[in-house]
């Protein structure tokens, strides 16, 4: 594990004011951690101010959103960047899921105020309510169209929606528990859900039915992450003949995060396991980096990247703080990381500091969702904060 920095989490406006300071830390294992702070001499006319910092940190850059700060003793280098604008009034409880659609137009976004609402990706106006779940609606995403909605909830129901007209076209029940995560086959005629109840199902959009249980794991499946198999992976066979209403299930591999602290992969047309890796808690999320790479991350804070050729021992373990990984989103060559704490990191294979975005200060970031250089994420907090990486 390598050195963390921090920043105090309304940095952005403490800075602009004169002698504004905020405070920064640099932790590493088994040190004391260090602290210091930044503090504006002044603002140009540019509108960019002018920081001097404590000692032991530097800064090497700085623009109207972002900071890059290092601390040359730890060699750790961390550009911390603020949103370029938050919509505040979508929600008026915590936002758990966010999802925009695949021509960055829309947002969809649901919410501990049992309400799930699309709105204007670029201002936060709403546009859509999606009334008809009861209780909590854990996931919501758009299909590939951009004008549909997958949504799953407490109430064991999967639901499509219009984006148009927010009709409730089709309504899925077979579930006995809570629904945690969904995935979308392809262009969408089969989609995937999985559950409290321990299991993970296919559906068929078109007759609205069940064509089989994935897996049955005895425990909650708390998300899961559809991926194209290298073709070296042997995905096992399926004991009987697929359906024809299954499309584009073959060379397919589901991966499911489950609350005993497994994470499992299994050929979705096979139904047969292809690999059980046991982490050191239970796994909240999972992504694909590619045919071979998968990441997941577990309650106590360990990011896993694995090898799906060789799962015995993992390529790497990234653990930043003890808090919960919560979202995991592959992003340009690296990935995307939110975690209970606040927390929100990029970390990619040619940039020599983490990028952090900022503001959440300690409410948990569960969603994260992203369209070419922006990025949104969703908070117990209530706001939706769009970030814009267009300095990468």
């Amino acid at each position: 594990m390598a050195a963390t920095m921090r920043i105090q989490s309304d940095w952005n406006q403490v800075l602009r004011r004169n002698e504004g300071e905020a405070w920064l830390s640099c932790r590493s294992p088994g040190k004391s951690t260090l602290y210091g702070s930044l503090t504006c001499q002044g603002v140009g006319s540019d509108g960019i101010p002018e920081i001097s910092t404590s000692e032991g940190f530097v800064v090497n850059e700085i623009t109207k959103k972002s900071i890059l700060v290092s601390c040359p003793h730890e060699n750790v280098s961390t550009k911390f960047l603020a949103p370029y604008t938050s919509f505040c009034r979508i929600h008026q409880k915590s936002i758990i899921c966010i999802d925009i659609s695949s021509g960055g137009g829309l947002g969809v976004s649901s919410s501990t105020d049992g309400t799930m609402k699309i709105w204007q990706a670029a201002n936060g106006e709403i546009r859509r309510l999606l009334e008809g779940h009861v209780y909590d609606v854990n996931c919501c995403r758009f299909f590939p169209s951009g004008l549909v909605v997958l949504s799953g909830g407490m109430d064991a129901q999967l639901k499509i929606w219009s984006a148009e007209d927010a009709s409730c076209v089709v309504t899925f029940k077979g579930h006995k528990g809570g629904i945690l995560d969904t995935a979308i086959v392809d262009r969408g005629r089969n989609v995937i859900s999985s559950s409290r109840d321990g299991t993970a199902r296919l559906w068929d959009c078109g007759k609205s039915a069940c064509l089989g249980i994935v897996a049955d794991c005895g425990s909650p499946v708390n998300g899961i992450a559809l991926g194209v198999a290298d073709n070296t992976i042997n995905l096992g066979s399926p004991e009987n003949a697929p359906s024809e209403r299954e499309i584009g299930t073959e060379g397919k591999i589901l991966l499911l995060a489950r609350e005993d602290k497994k994470l499992q992969g299994v050929g979705l047309q096979s139904r047969q396991p292809v690999f059980l890796f046991v982490g050191s808690d239970a796994f909240n999320c999972c992504t694909f980096l590619s045919s071979i790479y998968l990441l997941a991350g577990t309650q106590d804070g360990n990011i896993y990247q694995l090898d799906v050729r060789n799962t015995k021992a993992p390529v790497q373990i990234i653990h930043r703080s003890g808090a919960p990984v919560l979202c995991l989103l592959p992003y340009r060559d690296g990935f995307i990381a939110s975690q209970g704490d606040g927390t929100c990191f990029i970390i990619q294979q040619d940039l020599d500091h983490v990028i952090d975005l900022t503001e959440a200060d300690c409410d948990p970031v569960y969603k994260v969702a992203t369209w070419e250089k922006q990025i949104y994420t969703c908070c117990r907090d209530g706001m939706v904060r769009r970030y814009q990486l267009s300095d990468l």
